[in-house]
């Protein structure tokens, strides 16, 4: 299964708001001057395209491309492009945004960007979908560099897109540039480890998180909402690591086994399965799939979509522990309740950042000409998402804010100091 990045946070009426009401209360509590707030605020570039491609039928049809570069002050922007009719400006603003706080909270030197084009690829040929991939890379091309903006793979966009980019980019430079786009096959200069990052971060984080509440993973239960990419990685890793995997759920519903679930027998079934886990024998389907997010397990990784935890749900939340593997999980308005509880959530902005950590490390790579072991890549992106944990979990302490202001409020501080230091206005 090729790597995406986790599903993107959505809001219909303003995304990049949505995302910045957390971003609010951190710059609040970090005490952040109006001028800085306002830098980082707003986007540093958005470039708006629209892309005339030949369809397989003759006719000329023009898609709308996008890509907005947050920040650049710690380093070339980082992000991903998004294949899917839902694109806007405004959301990719808000993913943007994100991918700056993201990097900057795990201590890796990119700023933030995202892409993406209005399209529908699942009604695509895969020529056209290569068509429109290199003539968006065209009209990039003043905005894609190795020593600039680096994107990657997101929804609806695989290793195959990022390996037409690369090779659209390099013709247009008269050499190969690996360096210029991550998430890349292996032969084109591909990290190893970099399809189980995100699931791998998931699992460092939840264990860390695990040590400071005086949990045993071989005593702790868990059910794990989306068995996609970042879903499955994290069950397979977890359970390596002791922790019984009692639920399970996808697009075709949530399945429940007390004595815990064979996370490697479930992997096969999907598999076969036309990627689903309908029909799967060795679990119990449950009747509502939703209730997968107040059953009764220690550990909650939510990693599907966006706003699964709510008002209505977050009352009946069972689990001593959420790490949140897809982005924008929880609703702003369930943080309060949660909170109450005394549930300790590590945030998207950091339980889901070891993905770019790992396409920072192929980045790596690609400018050293070298190709590191997977032992090497692992270890390195241990140890980043540890220490990333614990920052923030002392700027919580205090603080006295729980671990999602807190990330925040680490990645404010160091985009801003990193301002006063060079002079940026």
């Amino acid at each position: 299964m090729s790597y995406i990045e986790p599903a993107p946070i959505k809001d219909k009426d303003n995304p990049l708001e949505s995302m910045m009401s957390r971003f609010d209360l951190a710059a609040q509590k970090l005490g952040l001057d109006n001028e800085t707030y306002n830098v980082l605020k707003n986007p540093d570039k958005q470039v708006i395209v629209s892309l005339p491609i030949t369809m397989d039928d003759g006719r000329i049809k023009v898609f709308s491309g996008y890509r907005v570069i947050h920040n650049t002050i710690l380093g070339p922007s980082k992000g991903g492009i998004r294949y899917d009719m839902g694109v806007t400006l405004d959301e990719v603003k808000a993913l943007a945004a994100w991918m700056t706080w993201k990097c900057a909270v795990v201590d890796i030197p990119y700023g933030g960007a995202k892409g993406g084009i209005m399209c529908n690829p699942r009604a695509m040929s895969k020529g056209e979908i290569e068509r429109l991939t290199r003539a968006y890379t065209l009209s990039m091309m003043d905005v894609f560099g190795p020593d600039k903006d680096i994107p990657a793979p997101d929804m609806g966009t695989s290793q195959q897109e990022m390996a037409w980019l690369m090779d659209e980019y390099s013709k247009a430079k008269g050499m190969t540039v690996n360096a210029v786009v991550t998430g890349k096959p292996l032969v084109l200069g591909g990290s190893l480890g970099r399809v189980e990052a995100t699931g791998r971060g998931v699992m460092v984080s939840a264990l860390s998180a695990m040590q400071r509440l005086k949990m045993n993973p071989s005593q702790t239960s868990c059910a794990i909402q989306g068995f996609g990419n970042v879903g499955s990685n994290t069950a397979r890793l977890l359970e390596e690591r002791g922790v019984k995997i009692k639920a399970l759920s996808d697009i075709s519903g949530a399945f429940w086994n007390d004595k815990g679930i064979d996370i490697q027998d479930a992997l096969k079934y999907r598999d076969k399965n036309n990627g689903m886990l309908e029909g799967y024998p060795n679990a119990e389907k449950m009747d509502d799939s939703e209730g997968i997010i107040t059953c009764q397990v220690d550990l909650l990784v939510p990693a599907a979509k966006e706003d699964v935890i709510n008002i209505y749900n977050a009352p009946n939340i069972k689990a001593r522990l959420i790490v949140e593997g897809a982005n924008g999980p929880t609703s702003a308005n369930a943080d309060d309740i949660i909170n109450e509880k005394g549930i300790m959530v590590v945030p998207d902005i950091l339980a889901n950042a070891g993905g770019v950590t790992v396409s920072y490390f192929e980045w790596v790579q690609n400018r050293l000409g070298l190709r590191w072991p997977l032992e090497r890549v692992n270890r390195r992106c241990d140890r980043i998402m540890k220490e990333a944990f614990e920052k923030v979990y002392s700027t919580s302490l205090e603080f006295n804010v729980p671990m999602r202001i807190a990330a925040y409020i680490v990645a404010i501080d160091k985009v801003a100091k990193t301002y006063k230091f060079r002079g940026g206005f």
